[in-house]
């Protein structure tokens, strides 16, 4: 099955193309990277797919919904984690999570806070206010936000900033486990280390452009996936993207 599929999808600002012609397809149960430079694209093609914005032209569906026509379709099925936001200062963990429950009609919201303070740790916090908490802590709050209601498709932009190392490992396996429970993640980053350690596929992009797409699992043993980054990113724009492994 098709957790995502897009078809010729454009964004323009103006003079600016954002993104250009994107034909991508993920998979249920994929944990896919978007991997590219700082202003390839990447956070655009989140926005589009979670309904936050209406592209120029194309067209997407996400779990068989089109978030162009149903955003709130698409976002009450769907977790969200933008990269660098944080819950409202003037709330504490605890009240962001009970309010971000009620949106969502959890009726057990209590037993879930606590299950993620734990798994995230950050017990000791539920009662302090946001403004007062380091970024790294207002992170694992967030994290929680994207997974306590147990969604099948989850958005993540950069899943591992502001974390400490130890955190950033208990979060992979987090993710990792996700997946293999059968659920699908989309994460971006340009962090290509994050990208080969955590995703089954990987979609290249430049300059609003999908170069290649890739299993860093199935790249030849002498072929980081630094060097088909490397090699992808500084040639000349294919015909037609090349795909390793699908």
């Amino acid at each position: 099955m098709t957790a995502i599929d897009t078809t010729d999808l454009r964004m323009e600002f103006g003079d600016v193309t954002a993104l250009e012609d994107l034909n991508l397809t993920v998979d249920d149960g994929e944990l896919f990277g978007l991997l590219g430079p700082n202003g390839s694209g990447k956070t655009t093609t989140i926005e589009i797919l979670t309904g936050q914005r209406r592209p120029t032209s194309g067209s997407a569906t996400v779990l068989g919904v089109d978030p162009v026509e149903r955003p709130l379709d698409v976002r009450s099925r769907i977790g969200i984690l933008p990269e660098r936001e944080d819950p409202p200062s003037f709330l504490t963990p605890r009240e962001y999570l009970e309010f971000a429950a009620e949106i969502r009609g959890l009726e057990d919201a209590q037993d879930r806070i606590g299950e993620w303070a734990a798994k995230l740790s950050f017990e000791d916090k539920l009662d302090t206010l946001a403004t007062n908490l380091s970024e790294g802590e207002r992170q694992r709050v967030m994290l929680a936000q994207a997974f306590f209601h147990e969604p099948s498709l989850v958005f993540i932009d950069e899943p591992l900033v502001n974390l400490d190392p130890i955190l950033q490992e208990e979060v992979k396996d987090h993710l990792q486990a996700y997946c293999e429970a059968g659920n699908t993640l989309f994460l971006s980053t340009h962090f290509v280390d994050v990208a080969e350690e955590l995703c089954t596929q990987v979609g290249i992009l430049r300059a609003g452009q999908l170069l290649g797409t890739t299993d860093p699992r199935t790249l030849e043993s002498e072929q980081s996936l630094l060097e088909y980054f490397l090699s992808t990113v500084e040639g000349d724009k294919p015909e037609a993207v090349p795909t390793i492994g699908r």
